[in-house]
């Protein structure tokens, strides 16, 4: 294997295929993302309103290696310019990781470069410093998707501290059931954000859980009490219309997310926000993290909502940081769907 020794003209491709996003990204000197190039799977998994992990495997086989090639002439560059490569290795669905992996070392194996495998929640951690590398630590790190709600303290590079996470539901998995029930489609935060436009988020006072615990979350209360709502609501006539609903859902869960992330903020000191995960490109959401970062004075470095869903950059942008520190992966090294953080 070639060394490297990195430096601001070190290209990496990122590779991400740990759910129902295909992904492909060459990222320069540690943060630069030449090319980004992201093939969802929501038109696939629509019918059966949630991901179905055979199927998602197979159509990462099927399109990864178009997505590699559009990522590279997007890039400009030759394959023979890239100096690493760097592959999500968990958590995530076993089968879809394993494609990533597998076509990951071949292609590094082949080109005679250095391997990375990334923790894919420590690359949403990192999505922040994609545009602002120069972010000054501790951040608090709100990290919020389909599979995980958690607070995160960033206290430097590699050092992080659990503040807090779900002790059921993730906040998109919420999102996903309650649009279900209001027949809303998949995804569902996409479908309650646009719902809600013209609603009133205090139509509805829907409960806000785990109070007595200042940092963990909980949602499946909201959904029982959603359900009972509307099942009352409609039997009675008194149903309010579907905008309201979806509006004050979305605020019992966004409400939940900032109170509890500027706590953090307020208790650790932190002079920085940062966030990662699809539930992070709500508009309600971001709205309500700016005025409360505004507020206290503290920087929101929240990602472009295009990188807060699953992407290839954040893997590039962590897979390099790591590259940097000489730390590479074995090439027996598996993948690991229930790795943590």
């Amino acid at each position: 294997m070639t060394h490297v020794t990195p430096d601001e003209s070190t290209l990496v491709l990122g590779i991400e295929t740990s759910c129902d996003e295909t992904a492909a990204a060459l990222v320069m000197g540690g943060n630069d993302v030449v090319s980004s190039v992201v093939s969802s799977q929501i038109e696939i998994h629509a019918d059966f309103g949630g991901v179905v992990p055979e199927i998602a495997s197979r159509a990462h086989l099927e399109t990864l290696n178009p997505v590699i090639a559009r990522a590279i002439v997007e890039a400009g560059v030759d394959e023979s310019r890239i100096d690493a490569v760097a592959c999500t290795h968990g958590p995530g669905l076993i089968g879809a990781l394993l494609v990533g992996v597998s076509a990951a070392k071949a292609l590094a194996l082949a080109w005679d470069v250095p391997y990375v495998g990334v923790n894919h929640l420590e690359a949403h951690l990192y999505s922040a410093f994609i545009e602002d590398p120069s972010l000054e630590f501790p951040l608090v790190v709100l990290l919020v998707s389909g599979g995980h709600t958690m607070l995160v303290e960033m206290q430097d590079h590699g050092r992080y501290r659990l503040v807090g996470q779900t002790i059921d539901d993730a906040a998109g998995e919420a999102f996903d059931k309650l649009a279900r029930v209001m027949g809303l489609g998949f995804p569902g935060g996409p479908a309650i954000d646009k719902a809600s436009d013209s609603g009133d988020p205090a139509a509805v006072d829907f409960p806000r859980a785990v109070p007595e615990k200042p940092y963990h979350f909980s949602f499946s209360g909201l959904k029982t009490s959603v359900v009972t709502f509307i099942e009352k609501a409609s039997a009675s006539g008194d149903l309010p219309s579907l905008a309201d609903v979806a509006a004050s859902i979305q605020e019992a869960i966004v409400d939940v997310l900032v109170k509890k992330t500027f706590r953090a903020v307020d208790d650790t000191g932190a002079k920085v926000v940062g966030g990662g995960g699809g539930v992070l490109a709500n508009r309600r959401l971001r709205h309500r993290m700016a005025e409360e970062a505004d507020k206290r004075g503290v920087t929101l470095a929240l990602p472009d909502p295009i990188l807060c869903t699953d992407n290839a950059a954040m893997i590039g942008v962590a897979g390099g940081y790591w590259l940097t520190k000489g730390r590479l992966t074995d090439w027996a090294e598996n993948v690991d769907p229930s790795m943590v953080l």
